[in-house]
């Protein structure tokens, strides 16, 4: 005959701070979703000053697509350029960075949506496997964060000291000679930060819950001395 144990239902408190997280941990794969698709990363503007043209050429992109566009003085101007960042690069160094560096920010994405699922399942349900508890939310938002962090840090490596932009700019226009480049980034580069914020919410919040719930275990297991004294049988 087998027998049947009921599951014990989570505390509201617990159900409310894992929904918390839930949230936190949802709204960083939102962002990370949203980085990937747009392509204000960073915008590079190179100086032009030649016999025929005189003026700027602005290159704006992301992780997969871009665009230019040049303003110029004298000299006649080409029109708009779109480009596929990856397809646009021959198989060089920038090329392999680049491509590295999508593969952090997917690596972020997974992750993110991994502590989404920890934690809407913690907060209408007490696994029995510890990996599935705090334990499985702190991993996953610590590699998260990181993830993206290395993401931040090659993508910056990649433009300022590999030279990226410069590749995309000879590839564009090969027939025009820089006189200088300067790199702006984009709120697409910046919202990098508010990703590792949520991901350190996360984790506070599933942290203030276990230290609230081992001070409630605590007080239960206090020793008798510390009973009031109209409690004490003697």
């Amino acid at each position: 005959m087998r027998t049947y144990f009921p599951v014990k239902m989570p505390t509201t408190k617990k159900t409310l701070m894992f929904l918390s997280s839930f949230f936190t941990s949802l709204g960083s794969f939102i962002v990370i979703c949203s980085i990937l698709g747009t392509q204000a990363w960073i915008t590079s503007t190179i100086a032009v000053r030649d016999s025929a043209s005189n003026g700027s050429i602005f290159i704006t992109y992301g992780l997969f697509r871009g665009e230019s566009s040049q303003e110029l003085s004298h000299g006649l101007a080409e029109p708009k350029k779109k480009f596929a960042v990856l397809e646009i690069l021959n198989n060089s160094s920038q090329k392999i960075l680049h491509s590295v560096t999508i593969l952090f920010l997917v690596l972020s994405l997974i992750t993110s949506l991994l502590s989404s699922g920890f934690t809407f399942y913690n907060s209408i349900s007490n696994p029995y496997q510890t990996f599935l508890g705090p334990t499985g939310v702190y991993t996953w938002n610590g590699l998260g964060a990181s993830f993206v962090f290395v993401t931040m840090i090659l993508f910056v490596a990649n433009t300022q000291s590999n030279q990226l932009s410069e590749e995309l700019f000879q590839m564009l226009y090969p027939a025009t000679t820089s006189k200088g480049m300067t790199h702006s980034y984009g709120y697409s580069f910046w919202l990098i930060l508010l990703i590792i914020l949520l991901n350190i919410v996360t984790v506070t919040i599933i942290f203030f819950y276990q230290k609230a719930r081992y001070q409630r275990k605590q007080e239960q297991r206090r020793p008798i001395e510390y009973a009031p004294r109209d409690g004490i049988l003697f």
